[in-house]
């Protein structure tokens, strides 16, 4: 969950009274937010760099950590979470966010090129008019959009917030992609000019920069927004350019996002434009700017419309367990910046809401009851007896891999548990097999190349677990019961869980009639005993065993699992493991 830093004077006179830190508890309580901690700026920084307390600390600023949803991105700042408060509380109403009336011919222009097609297609605009900063507001202002990149942005690799002092600029504006050797201007707290391909070795050795360098660095094609007069505002999602850097003077202030997912960049460009016009010269009013995309479909954004949704009544206060009627459920609703109204259709009662641009969050009837729920309060909602009787019990696969594994044990095999994500050279080199494409589920943008893929067999974490122990007296004797990940279209996510056991058996010999024997009890105890059910081995081919020491485990007509002795190339040559072993792979879902 998001916790966003605040101060404690500056919030309360937002909030137009002071509270006790009790009192402000309680409030956040209510409106379904959290007090996580009040700390010092130098109390921060003290924590962050290890050192001791200090006792001229009373006479700093006090600092309000307070923990929001994830989904509610209009509570990031301390504008945002100051008027839902101000609105929760009844002191004032949901503002309502207009789009400055200009002709088509003033609107600031943006057009982008078909070559951004190849690394971040999207880009939306808008302009904040008479914008009016001092130091708390430029703060919250950048400190907002740290709080987008690192949330619904995804660390900059879905969107990336470009603000810029609009004085400083000339449209109309342009957004392409060009090799990094064409790309030539002065960075954001930089002096001199760096070509793009210069800038991502420069910004390697930056500590905030660099974890940013991967989404288009391997790229062909940077993207950038040059001005009329070929003046760069921005190379996204790395760095702003110096020429237009907003300052405490700045007045009128130029949005650009761009973006892989543009519904995302929408979102994140109202959230800016709602959160910070409440500073312009006309209160809450937003000057749009028009976008071409080289397909020949233009867009004036942002769209700050208000969304309708009817709901029934029933729908409502019924899961909730509370007896409302419209008339108590449209001040609640309107609490929530949710202003709502009572209507008919087809002779049903129901609520029409209008749902603002600051609300992205509420997407169905049910994020609505949420919102009736916590207007009013939770500690409010009487307590009631379900209707029905169950009782909670452990899924019977648990139940079952737990008796596993008892009877494992006890033949004198000790349990190891390992990473269920591992590299690719691991799960299919190493254990000398292909890698066809169509089986194993690959990890997106890996933060290290020991977790590249989910592992589709247990081999590979016993017999790492085999080679970090090796010195251990012989035999070794391990087991893992786990899952392991392959693909799976008929699965709605493309890809499937299975259960399995694994048991290796190493010595100075290879134990093939251990595992074997293994294999027979487990095999013995699942059975009913009044169901007679076919078991048998049958030869099989697979690459990390011996051809002529190795078969498939045969239950009741399918193929259940497998036992062999590991091929020196796997054992010896993959893992560095010099005596000789054995191995047993059941699917236990398949006993189950």
């Amino acid at each position: 969950m998001p916790t966003v830093s605040v101060g404690r004077d500056r919030l309360f006179k937002a909030l137009g009274r002071t509270y006790t830190q009790e009192e402000f508890e309680v409030l956040c309580f209510e409106f379904g937010i959290e007090l996580d901690d009040v700390t010092t700026e130098k109390a921060i920084i003290r924590k962050e760099k290890h050192l001791k307390d200090d006792a001229s600390e009373d006479d700093e600023e006090v600092i309000y950590k307070i923990e929001v949803a994830a989904n509610r991105y209009d509570l990031l700042c301390l504008e945002g979470i100051a008027r839902a408060l101000r609105i929760f509380m009844g002191k004032e109403t949901t503002p309502v966010f207009t789009i400055a009336d200009i002709a088509a011919k003033s609107m600031h222009k943006m057009y982008v090129k078909p070559e951004t097609a190849q690394i971040r297609p999207f880009v939306v605009c808008a302009v904040l008019r008479g914008v009016t900063f001092d130091e708390a507001r430029y703060n919250s202002f950048i400190d907002l959009q740290e709080k987008l990149h690192q949330n619904i942005c995804r660390k900059r690799t879905l969107v990336a917030i470009g603000t810029h002092d609009l004085d400083t600029l000339e449209g109309p504006f342009s957004y392409d992609a060009l090799p990094p050797t064409d790309i030539s201007f002065v960075p954001l707290k930089q002096d001199k000019s760096f070509r793009a391909d210069e800038l991502m070795e420069f910004y390697k050795g930056d500590m905030k920069l660099k974890k940013f360098l991967h989404i288009i660095e391997n790229s062909s094609v940077y993207p950038v927004i040059y001005d009329s007069k070929r003046t760069v505002l921005s190379l996204p999602p790395i760095i702003n350019g110096a020429h237009s850097a907003i300052t405490l003077e700045t007045k009128n202030v130029f949005i650009e996002c761009t973006a892989t997912d543009l519904t995302k960049a929408n979102i994140v460009l109202n959230t800016m434009v709602t959160m910070f016009s409440e500073y312009c010269e006309k209160k809450f009013d937003v000057e749009p700017v028009e976008v071409f995309y080289p397909d020949g479909n233009t867009m004036i954004c942002p769209d700050l419309s208000v969304t309708k949704m009817e709901v029934p009544i029933k729908e409502i206060t019924g899961p909730i367990g509370i007896s409302l009627d419209e008339t108590q459920v449209v001040p609640l609703l309107n609490k929530m910046q949710l202003q709502s109204e009572k209507v008919f259709t087809d002779g049903e009662a129901r609520i029409l809401i209008s749902v603002p641009p600051t609300r992205s969050d509420i997407l169905h009837a049910r994020d609505v009851v949420e919102d009736v729920a916590i207007a009013y309060g939770y500690n409010n909602i009487p307590k009631t007896k379900p209707k029905c009787h169950t009782t909670g019990g452990r899924q019977p696969l648990n139940r079952f891999s737990d008796k596993i594994r008892a009877e494992v044990a006890r033949a004198g095999y000790m349990e190891v548990l390992t990473w269920i994500l591992g590299s690719k050279e691991e799960n299919f080199k190493k254990l000398n097999r292909s890698d066809d494409e169509k089986k194993a589920v690959i990890i997106g943008n890996p933060r290290t190349a020991e977790f590249e893929v989910v592992r589709t067999s247990l081999l590979t974490g016993l017999l790492k677990t085999l080679k970090h122990n090796k010195d251990h007296p012989r035999p070794i004797k391990i087991f893992e019961v786990g899952d392991v990940v392959t693909l799976d279209e008929i699965r709605d996510v493309g890809a499937a869980n299975n259960r399995r056991l694994g048991v290796l058996y190493c010595s100075g010999s290879s134990g093939f009639e251990e595992i074997f024997g293994l294999a027979e009890r487990i095999l013995k105890v699942v059975k009913k005993p009044h169901i007679q059910v076919e078991t048998k081995l049958e030869l099989s081919h697979e690459p990390e065993f011996f051809l002529d020491r190795q078969r498939s485990i045969m239950f009741g007509g399918k193929c259940i699992g497998k036992l062999g002795v590991i091929h020196p190339v796997v054992s010896w040559e993959g893992f560095d493991i010099s005596d000789p072993c054995s191995f047993l792979e059941i699917n236990i879902e398949a006993l189950l």
